[in-house]
């Protein structure tokens, strides 16, 4: 039995991907953005889907694409008030999306649902927020549990950290969490037997192109330069035969001189001091240490810089740092490509939660 998903606020496709690979049909999909829309629609053909604001979309306007019920929901709306301090800011107008996905839930009683947030929203105004959503989900028929996970415990070479609330109707299905199947070799009381070292970012894009060369800035489809050099490499490459999206910024002379003066890892910090005041924070000027998981891949492709040249990554190396396949092919401007992709949630993590929802099903349903 191939259980079937409803996503919404889908971006460009993160989520999806990562629940297809955990073995779900994507039935139906939903966004007002029509950016990631496009980007969408190239990698889930299959997929129905409808560009239309959530707050407007009725369970009509979906059965007019696909005629039935979901057995599960994932998505993850922004919650740009929860954000903000003070207990009254539940009722911030920009948590409506929250609540639009919450009469999702309530319209279609999926046996489960899966939604992904922001670390933060956790322990923001001492968790009233945290409660507040449980308790909406709860009057609707859900037991809610909340975990935050790490991706880089799970096969994604990134620190990124994502809260995801699983939801089961009625308490008829187990929630389970993810257990972690890497671990920082730093921290090695995190080990157990079987576990992996954590992916690193030099072991995620070290067979792309380096493209050092600021007059040559790379093409539209170029050709691998050399074999994969490490498992994650070859996952990435499974079904494909040539790099989409790996197009470097064209970066001032300045800016690449400036760069090139932060050692590996390092930022504004061990910069001259003629320099340091061009951009004073932490963040600023930061390379990337190639040793290590990356920082989280963001909207803002500004700050950090690819280890080994002074420019930041292209963005197919940062689809690698967020585990996109290169197969997954990001269409748009390239300055909303970078956003589709930092917006993204990882599709190897949305995986192993996927993995998690399928055995509660199936267990449910073998015992029924």
């Amino acid at each position: 039995m191939t259980y079937k998903v409803f996503d919404f606020f889908s971006g460009c496709g993160g989520f999806s991907k990562g629940f297809e690979l955990a073995g779900f049909d994507i039935v139906f999909a939903n966004d007002i953005w029509e950016k990631a829309s496009i980007t969408y629609k190239k990698n889930h053909p299959n997929t129905p889907f409808l560009l239309k604001d959530i707050k407007s979309l009725s369970s009509k306007d979906i059965s007019k694409v696909y005629n039935g019920s979901p057995d599960v929901i994932i998505g993850g709306p922004p919650c740009q008030g929860f954000s903000l301090a003070g207990l009254r800011k539940i009722d911030d107008e920009r948590n409506e999306l929250y609540k639009e996905y919450v009469r999702m839930v309530a319209s279609f009683k999926p046996k489960m649902f899966v939604m992904e947030n922001v670390p933060g929203l956790v322990k923001r105004a001492n968790g009233y927020f945290f409660e507040k959503i449980k308790s909406d989900f709860m009057e609707i028929g859900y037991n809610v549990e909340c975990k935050i996970l790490k991706a880089a415990d799970f096969g994604v070479p990134q620190i990124r950290q994502r809260a995801f609330f699983i939801g089961s109707l009625n308490n008829e299905f187990p929630i389970n969490f993810p257990t972690p199947t890497h671990y920082d070799p730093f921290e090695t009381t995190l080990f157990s037997e079987g576990m992996n070292k954590y992916v690193t970012l030099g072991n995620a894009i070290s067979d792309l192109p380096l493209l050092p060369d600021s007059d040559y800035l790379g093409d539209e489809i170029q050709e691998y330069v050399s074999l994969p050099q490490n498992e994650y490499q070859a996952f990435m490459r499974e079904n494909s035969y040539a790099i989409y999206n790996h197009i470097a910024t064209n970066h001032n002379e300045k800016t690449r001189e400036i760069i090139a003066l932060v050692p590996e890892g390092k930022n504004f910090k061990s910069l001259p001091e003629e320099f340091k005041e061009t951009r004073k924070f932490n963040v600023a000027f930061t390379r990337l240490d190639s040793k290590v998981p990356s920082h989280t891949v963001d909207t803002g492709h500004r700050h950090h810089f690819h280890p080994w040249q002074n420019r930041v990554p292209t963005v197919r190396e940062s689809a690698r740092i967020q585990s996109f396949s290169d197969d997954f092919i990001f269409l748009g401007t390239k300055t909303s490509q970078y956003t589709q992709v930092g917006n993204a949630v990882p599709p190897l993590l949305a995986k192993v939660v996927g993995k998690s929802v399928l055995s509660s099903l199936k267990k449910v349903t073998i015992n029924a």
